[in-house]
């Protein structure tokens, strides 16, 4: 079972399984906020400080569940290493999801807003699915098929070259930089969120070593 650390209620580690399942949902909650101040017109200032307070909760758990993992390991012994370094690494993806809905909140307010473009419902349609994949993410946490996550991942990576795709033909167009440079940039911030999914869903089905990189430790997820 991938994640299967995240069943075993045996040793003490259920609780922050689901915490850490919470912090995934948190920041879901600031990267829809983000991407809605910039695509849909919400209140800029009223989303910062949602986001910002929901950063600080992110951040905050992260640090309690590394002095719980480390409170585990002194109680437990090292029978549950692997398991705890696992949360270790897949507890800071989640944080920089974190930071990523942060960076897309800086566009908003830069001033960015891509409403009433001529593209603005296929951005709209790509930040759909990129929320969709962290509800999908957290059901994938919990349990789920090594075939299950395998094709999350071949998902993930299409988005995220497709995504690649966008940015090289914004680093290369003739519209003016005004147009060119958020667009990109804001896809990249969105190409960083599919990596860091797809590693929280597919790492714990790789050696510790190489979690966060594919292709036999070749190609870094966390970008």
């Amino acid at each position: 079972m991938v994640l299967s650390f995240f069943k075993k209620n045996e040793n003490g580690l259920e609780l922050i399984a689901h915490r850490t399942i919470s912090m995934l949902a948190d920041a879901r909650h600031s990267f829809d906020l983000a991407s809605a101040a910039v695509l849909s017109g919400a209140d800029t200032a009223s989303v910062a400080e949602d986001i910002r307070t929901t950063d600080e909760h992110i951040n905050n758990a992260e640090q309690a569940l590394r002095g719980e993992l480390v409170t585990h390991v002194a109680v437990h012994g090292s029978t549950d290493i692997g398991s705890v370094l696992s949360y270790t690494l897949l507890i800071k993806k989640i944080e920089r999801i974190g930071d990523q809905a942060k960076n897309i909140l800086d566009l908003a307010e830069e001033g960015v807003s891509l409403i009433g473009e001529e593209d603005t419902a296929e951005l709209i349609e790509i930040r759909r699915v990129i929320s969709s994949m962290f509800a999908e993410a957290a059901d994938l946490m919990a349990e789920a098929t090594s075939e299950q996550a395998q094709d999350f991942y071949n998902r993930a990576t299409e988005l995220r070259y497709s995504i690649e795709s966008k940015i090289r033909d914004y680093m290369h167009s003739d519209q003016p930089g005004s147009h060119a440079v958020p667009r990109a940039v804001l896809y990249r911030y969105w190409k960083r969120i599919v990596a860091n999914l797809a590693g929280i869903v597919t790492g714990a089905n790789e050696p510790l070593q190489k979690q966060g990189y594919t292709d036999d430790g070749k190609t870094d997820l966390d970008d």
